[in-house]
């Protein structure tokens, strides 16, 4: 134990980086899984190694700066640096991640930068979740991610319509309802300290993986190639798997789903007929202050056998067609949805930024080579830890055929 930082700092000052990233490992499971830990002198430990770290990285870029000088002119070559904020949305980073993955060579900007980005990604436990993962897996780049999730809305489903997340699992995050507004306020009364909110929601850590392959030829792909390839990928796996459990995932190993995750009796729940009341009706079952922005969500099969035709009083369709194609079009004025991953026969009323999905460590890829020699082809292999989750179970209504089950 040591009684001052710089006593820790000069034990390790010479110490090799894979041996105080070592034994800061054994600190910190040391505080987490001893009670009786002496958390003091730990973190002054813990600071020394700290210390030693950046040491013997200032001596590196020293080093580095050393190498670059110029005898001729007295200057230094210049070096471009290594972003330094928001390292996952850097043009280097991306360059970076897509070449490696490519087996292509790196200059020497992207080859620090995804250094970096790796000591990073290390640093904020992204691949602990993983229990499969290797040290070889990265996070994909921001522009990547954000072409998957902006591709996946553009197909419509419900994932367009829902509340995403990017929040640490298994913390419980405070979900505000209509019913807790602001209130009025008298100057200078006494005002109360709001009540505890009771509506919160906790996401756990469910594992998504999916394998896939492309021929060794893929070394001489382009980056803007290849990651329209990999977009094409993720957005056929990962983003699909969140899509059909927010409908209907179990809770187990996997997101809820709304079919699953709320329990369906007389109160929430109706049988259609095939007349207009039955939406009349469920339109009035919805608790209040979620039916301002309520929608209707079906299959297209449900959409077309058995809502196209239903007429109103006077004999008009409930549906009416978006004649601009912004939505696929109204009952009663409320958007319909289309996603096929609702059973035939089974229609959701609600507003569904009461349902989301938490993705907090963004999609992580790794490729192996080692098939390569037989098949001519390298294995990738895409992970995401994800969840889905109904937020309030009474901003939903549900309407199922007769010959389905009221109750799930």
């Amino acid at each position: 134990m040591f009684n001052t930082v710089q006593e820790a700092f000069n034990h390790y000052r010479n110490a090799s980086l894979e041996d105080i990233e070592t034994r800061a490992g054994e600190i910190r499971g040391t505080i987490e899984n001893d009670p009786e830990a002496d958390v003091t002198k730990l973190n002054i430990e813990i600071e020394g190694l700290n210390q030693a770290k950046e040491n013997i990285k200032e001596k590196e870029q020293e080093q580095v700066e050393q190498r670059s000088y110029n005898p001729i002119t007295g200057q230094q070559f210049k070096t471009q640096d290594v972003p330094k904020e928001n390292i996952f949305g850097s043009d280097e980073y991306r360059s970076a991640f897509f070449k490696t993955m490519l087996g292509q060579e790196l200059s020497n900007v992207e080859q620090r930068t995804f250094n970096h980005a790796m000591d990073l990604q290390k640093t904020e436990h992204r691949a602990d979740e993983f229990t499969s993962s290797s040290n070889a897996s990265a996070v994909i780049p921001e522009q990547t991610l954000n072409e998957v999730i902006r591709r996946a809305r553009t197909q419509g489903g419900l994932l367009a319509n829902v509340r995403s997340f990017n929040m640490p699992t298994k913390i419980r995050i405070p979900i505000s309802t209509p019913q807790e507004r602001a209130e009025w306020h008298t100057e200078g009364a006494y005002v109360e300290a709001d009540k505890a909110v009771t509506t919160a929601v906790s996401f756990e850590a469910n594992e998504i993986i999916k394998i896939f392959s492309i021929s060794v030829k893929a070394k001489t792909m382009s980056i803007s190639a290849f990651e329209s390839y990999l977009v094409e990928e993720l957005t056929n796996c990962v983003v699909e798997a969140i899509e059909y459990a927010l409908i209907n995932g179990t809770g187990k190993n996997q997101g809820q789903g709304i079919l699953t995750g709320i329990t369906w009796d007389k109160s929430n729940s109706l049988t259609l007929t095939g007349k207009y009341t039955d939406f009349t009706q469920a339109l009035g079952m919805l608790a209040r202050g979620y039916a301002q922005n309520a929608k209707f969500a079906m299959s297209n099969a449900t959409l077309y056998n058995q809502v196209y035709g239903v007429m109103d009083a006077n004999q008009r369709p409930i549906f009416i067609q978006d004649a601009q194609r912004e939505n696929v079009g109204y009952i009663f004025g409320k958007p319909v949805i289309i996603d096929d991953n609702i059973e035939d026969g089974t229609i959701l009323l609600g507003d569904f930024n009461y349902i989301g999905y938490n993705l907090p460590q963004g999609i992580m890829l790794e490729s192996s080579r080692e098939s390569s020699f037989r098949s001519g082809l390298i294995d990738y292999r895409a992970m995401a830890v994800a969840d889905t989750r109904v937020l309030v179970d009474e901003a939903f209504v549900k309407l199922t055929g007769e010959t389905a089950s009221v109750s799930s």
